[in-house]
């Protein structure tokens, strides 16, 4: 029976993927025996075992570029980890490790492969994450979702894969998109007559765009012809609520978060998001044509290199986030009555999509063990 140790975490950009290629690895061989490791305190130590996997987390924490008092318990807690690592290592004894990306992977790849265990690298951006690039040395295969990744790893460890998606987000897959999109109307309480336009910023909300739908907000609830679906995140629903009371925004629903993403991607004529890697392997195999608007707060701005990957193909639109509060809605009323815009970004996104990445690398992980 295989034994397989996937690590990394400490955003849903990491963990939503690693849970994708879980369950790719147990429908392929529902015998196979999953142990995640992620960070302590971090979204991995709910979601995953939610998905029916067990989890360990250590006490490791990433290491801030600016002074901070962070810093200083850095080391103890990396060597803190270092020791657990090992013992999970020494206990479980996988065939395989998979690292995610994140610095929870760091310790448990860095030892698995001291004891001669093989590794795989997931790197779901277009910028390499720095925990993969210090594995990378070490590892057997190296799995990516984009191009010209060999500035980062050993050209021969790359294997194009594509990012995994949700099962039901894999729209390609799917064959009841119309009764998908029906159900949405009628949760969403939607005119199926009218465009609809979906904003997501994340869990937690993205600022820029909440500012950027405040300030746009009667260019949005002036135009009949549009409707909107407006994720606000948990940060800001308080106060978006205050500054919305007694306008006429009928047609547009604000929401702290949107539980049905499948139902909410099957309405949508135009999506507004930022630009992390999962949400634009989302973006791909759902084939919405979509407005970018990538966050700075990221580091060595990954989220703009994930954008550009789609804007060079012509299958999503770049506004910068210092720039988003005065385009970004005359950006989306532009193209939300351009159909003949709409159709092309929609063909050349769902060009992009890799559906079944998480098999794929399942298959890869599988290979491994049986070297």
């Amino acid at each position: 029976m295989a034994r397989i140790i996937i690590s990394g975490g400490g955003t849903g950009g990491h963990i939503f993927p690693a849970i994708s290629i879980a369950n790719a690895l147990k429908e392929i061989d529902e015998k196979i025996e999953i142990l995640f490791v992620g960070a302590e305190g971090k979204i991995e130590m709910e979601k995953v075992p939610a998905a029916g996997y067990k989890i360990i987390g250590l006490p490791v924490a990433g290491f801030q570029r600016r002074f901070t008092f962070k810093n200083v318990t850095f080391f103890y807690k990396l060597i803190k980890s270092m020791w657990k690592a090992r013992s999970v290592v020494k206990e479980f004894k996988p065939d395989v490790a998979v690292g995610v990306g994140g610095y929870a992977s760091g310790p448990v790849l860095k030892v698995a492969s001291g004891r001669g265990v093989p590794t795989l690298l997931q790197e779901q951006n277009s910028f390499a994450g720095v925990t993969n690039r210090l594995l990378a040395k070490k590892a057997a295969k190296i799995c990516v979702a984009y191009e010209n990744m060999q500035r980062f790893f050993p050209a021969e460890k790359i294997i194009m894969t594509g990012n995994p998606v949700r099962k039901d987000l894999n729209f390609s897959q799917r064959n009841d998109l119309e009764a998908l999109r029906q159900e949405g109307l009628s949760h969403f309480g939607l005119d199926a007559k009218k465009k609809i336009v979906l904003v997501v910023g994340g869990s937690l909300g993205a600022r820029t765009l909440n500012e950027s739908m405040i300030d746009g907000m009667q260019k949005l609830a002036s135009d009949s012809s549009i409707q909107v679906i407006w994720q606000t995140g948990k940060l800001y629903i308080e106060e978006i609520q205050k500054k919305t009371v007694g306008l006429n925004v009928e047609n547009i629903k604000i929401m702290q978060f949107v539980n049905r993403m499948d139902l909410a991607y099957a309405v949508a004529d135009v999506v507004i998001s930022r630009a992390g890697a999962g949400t634009i392997s989302e973006l791909c195999v759902t084939a919405k044509p979509c407005i970018l608007v990538p966050s700075p707060n990221v580091s060595e701005d990954h989220q703009t290199q994930n954008a550009l990957a789609l804007v060079n193909q012509s299958a999503a639109i770049l506004v910068k986030d210092t720039e988003a509060k005065e385009k970004l809605i005359d950006e989306v009323m532009k193209l939300i009555h351009n159909s003949n815009l709409l159709e092309k970004m929609k063909q050349n996104i769902v060009a992009l999509a890799k559906p079944d990445a998480a098999k794929q690398i399942a298959n890869e992980i599988l290979k491994l063990i049986q070297k």
